[in-house]
């Protein structure tokens, strides 16, 4: 895919809420971590919701159901439907439904959202190698998912049976820390069997078009915490993004990002959903975003001003960005980030 090499994150006169029609938000890191809602993102999404922005929740995370999560959502306080929830066990049973004949069985590995989403597609979740699968499915299953599971998915891709997974998110947010992922395991059965799953997840094309098909939205804006699924997804979809601070991805991580985990606009948290966002000036090679100004040096970013510190990096964001060009920013930015408190 061709598209311009963005360089600076986006300014926007208009409040984020107003200028798109649905949010597509992740919700590990984001809504909430480890099932506590993170600070600020229920009354935020309220009060953009009541703007008239429809919000809909876009998950890697295929333990659960869409109607589990609707009511997880609606207990944090925001009022949730089953149907306002995509996850990626949506996608990776349309992906399987497919290539498989109708009424086929799939070998689970992974928890209840696979099961219900097999089912959705007229498939028949099994839970044995010996039961005769047409496909085998991998998703996370959360901290309990038992070692032998594993060698089930193992024994019937030994056997030539097609494998597919949700995801394959390397680390998952908690309320203790970042936890391994689906994609851990999934490396645990390829490491084994030599074989290579088809994903259906965040940052691929099936993940979008079930998110798509399902939220019927004009004008999007991709709202997540990681720049190699959240970020990378709305790239291959052409579609903007906002990357908030409350997950995975740091401040230093998304100076060295390159150009498909580059975001269209950055804020501390999802009340960025509420305004607009500050434009970057360019000058003989500075950068300026709000009271501050950066530089790419020989060795390192540089910073001066202040005021906000978001101003702060949105403005060191273009001085790595356009130094990069169309690779990952390699200069020292400690020094400039310790400066805002980042």
């Amino acid at each position: 895919m061709s598209q311009t090499v963005r360089t600076s994150p986006a300014g926007s006169e208009r409040v984020l809420s107003e200028a798109y029609d649905t949010a597509l938000l992740d919700l590990d890191g984001v809504v909430y971590a480890g099932g506590e809602a993170i600070a600020y993102a229920v009354d935020a999404l309220l009060a953009a919701r009541a703007g008239g922005m429809h919000l809909a929740y876009v998950t890697n995370n295929a333990l659960r159901p869409p109607q589990a999560v609707a009511e997880h959502i609606t207990e944090l306080g925001v009022p949730t439907e089953a149907s306002d929830v995509i996850n990626s066990a949506q996608a990776v049973a349309r992906l399987i439904a497919d290539q498989v004949p109708a009424g086929s069985k799939v070998l689970v590995i992974g928890g209840e959202g696979l099961r219900v989403a097999l089912r959705e597609r007229g498939l028949e979740p099994v839970e044995s190698a010996d039961d005769g699968p047409a496909a085998v499915v991998q998703g996370y299953g959360g901290p309990e998912l038992a070692w032998g599971r594993f060698a089930e998915a193992c024994y019937a891709i030994a056997r030539g049976v097609p494998w597919f997974a949700s995801n394959t998110d390397l680390t998952i947010p908690s309320a203790r820390g970042i936890a391994p992922g689906n994609g851990a395991a999934v490396e645990v059965v390829r490491i084994a069997t030599g074989a290579e799953p088809q994903v259906a997840g965040k940052p691929l094309p099936p993940m979008h078009r079930e998110t798509v098909l399902r939220t019927g939205a004009v004008r999007p804006l991709v709202v997540g915490d990681r720049l190699d699924t959240d970020i990378e997804g709305a790239f291959n979809g052409e579609v903007d993004s906002l990357l908030v601070l409350t997950g995975v991805t740091d401040a230093a991580q998304l100076l060295a990002a390159r150009p498909e985990h580059r975001p269209t606009y950055v804020d501390a948290d999802l009340r960025g959903l509420l305004t607009g966002q500050p434009e970057v000036t360019v000058r003989g090679g500075e950068f300026r975003c709000g009271g501050f100004t950066a530089r790419a040096g020989a060795e390192a970013l540089e910073l001066d001003g202040d005021g906000e510190p978001m101003d702060g990096l949105r403005a060191l964001c273009a001085a790595a960005w356009t130094a990069a060009g169309p690779g990952a920013c390699a200069l020292d930015a400690g020094k400039a980030l310790a400066r805002l408190g980042l």
